[in-house]
């Protein structure tokens, strides 16, 4: 029953736009309706991309506008300890020869917790310098300590 309907429709298509006194003007017409619809959808995208890009722009200048230190959200604000911890690491591991594989750090309600054993005391005063100057931490506590010292407790008045 589907076969004969469908072609039916076939059928009566094909008599509409073959027949040899009309089917030439609808052919046309059906051709004028189709790049009609053609021009309209390219005037639609070339819309919708105006906006696109109109609306880009608009969030690179806000994002732009963000980047001045007075507008922005203090980073103690913005990051949560994870986070924190993971911008620390980036800032204080990224000279070359620095003690990555030596040094953890961890990060509670924005102090900073350096742990671990290093042969250099300047180093320990570095790490300790570099970790203090990244945006959003609130203080540095250095639990690290010389290969003949014994490891430092964590002070328990931060947490």
């Amino acid at each position: 029953m589907f076969k004969l309907l469908v072609g039916a429709v076939i059928g009566g298509a094909a008599v509409w736009f073959l027949d040899p006194d009309r089917g030439e003007g609808r052919r046309g017409q059906a051709l004028s309706y189709a790049k009609k619809g053609k021009d309209q959808a390219a005037q639609a995208g070339e819309s919708l991309s105006e906006t696109a890009q109109t609306a880009a722009q608009t969030v690179q200048d806000q994002a732009s506008s963000d980047d001045t230190p007075e507008e922005r959200t203090p980073a103690s604000e913005r990051l949560n300890d994870p986070a924190l911890q993971a911008k620390v690491e980036s800032e204080i591991f990224r000279p070359a020869g620095a003690p990555k594989d030596k040094v953890s750090v961890n990060v509670e309600d924005g102090v900073v917790y350096l742990r671990g054993q290093l042969d250099d005391p300047a180093a320990v005063e570095t790490l300790r310098e570099a970790a203090s100057k990244v945006e959003g931490v609130r203080g540095v506590e250095s639990l690290l300590h010389g290969p003949s010292e014994p490891a430092p407790a964590k002070d328990e008045s931060h947490g």
